[in-house]
């Protein structure tokens, strides 16, 4: 005799007891609690050991929008803008020269690369500023002779050790941008019976813009602070007008802080600039493209804003 038992149903008929459902405890990271409670101790420190410190708080905004103040900061984006497209078109060109198969141009650009590489641009400025203790004039033939005092000002050796300086780290960017480029584009692109000039202008480089592009705002970013060395050579930007003040107002310090202040604005509203430059270079290389700051706190807003356990 046999019995049939019904798998489906328990003992008396009762449903058949599934596995207990497994109850998840997250690990508790104390590591996390103490190094947040270090930090926010050493922040809270340094923050009080300035409030505590014989600064003069209230002269910062007094001369925040001071005439020489907004003076010094055009003066450093005039020369930030203009050196570095000095910069970026020495930088294409030496890259272009590198990668020549010309051994004369290709050396030319190594060695112009290596010592401008090679030499600390403090130094770079000062030796532009002090030529005219070798050169007594300076004389281009029929086009322009004066004295090299009068010719070298301080804007112009600032904007000659800048440029040129940058030029050879710009070289560099360009190089690894074009080798980025697949050699196959090239190749077709000779095949359709294009030249050398109009393949880079045409295919080249706009593919290797989206290498190019990143490095290339850090090198914007870093030239806008970069520009604070030309105070030594007697160019009134920012950080020369501010010790101008804190020198005839006795807060320099005080002053040293405004100039702080001014750098990190730019530097940030460089920053957006260069996210938003990024991004429209990367849309060919990414099937969707990151979130905008502005979206991204849209989409936590709607998160908020919905009820729980359903959609909005």
């Amino acid at each position: 005799m046999t019995v049939d038992i019904d798998k489906t149903t328990g003992p008396g008929g009762t449903p058949p007891v599934g596995p207990e459902a497994i109850k998840a405890i997250p690990v508790r990271h104390y590591g996390r609690y103490v190094s947040a409670v270090v930090a926010l101790a050493l922040l809270g420190g340094v923050v009080y050991a300035f409030s505590q410190g014989k600064i003069n708080w209230d002269t910062i905004p007094d001369y925040f929008f001071d005439d020489r103040i907004l003076s010094g900061v055009g003066k450093t984006l005039l020369l930030t803008v203009l050196a570095m497209t000095i910069g970026i078109v020495g930088g294409i060109l030496l890259a272009v020269m590198r990668l020549s198969k010309n051994p004369v141009t290709s050396s030319i650009a190594w060695f112009y690369i290596w010592f401008f590489r090679g030499t600390p641009v403090l130094v770079q400025l000062i030796v532009w500023f002090n030529l005219g203790l070798v050169f007594e004039y300076i004389n281009l033939g029929p086009f322009y002779k004066d004295e090299w005092s009068d010719f070298m000002t301080p804007f112009l050796t600032a904007l000659l050790g800048l440029g040129l300086n940058e030029a050879a780290y710009m070289a560099e960017i360009c190089r690894a941008g074009l080798l980025s480029v697949d050699e196959g584009q090239t190749e077709a692109s000779h095949a359709l019976g294009m030249s050398h000039t109009k393949t880079l202008r045409r295919i080249v480089v706009p593919q290797a813009m989206r290498v190019i592009v990143p490095p290339t705002g850090n090198e914007v970013i870093n030239m806008l602070k970069t520009t604070s060395l030309v105070s030594v050579v007697q160019y009134p930007e920012l950080l020369r007008a501010a010790q101008d003040i804190g020198q005839t107002s006795g807060a320099p310090a005080e002053m040293l802080f405004l100039a702080a202040a001014w750098y990190l604005l730019l530097t940030s509203v460089f920053s957006v600039g260069q996210y938003y430059l990024e991004r429209h270079y990367a849309r060919g290389s990414t099937r969707t493209l990151p979130s905008t700051p502005w979206q991204k706190v849209k989409a936590n807003m709607l998160a908020l804003g919905r009820p729980k356990g359903g959609a909005a």
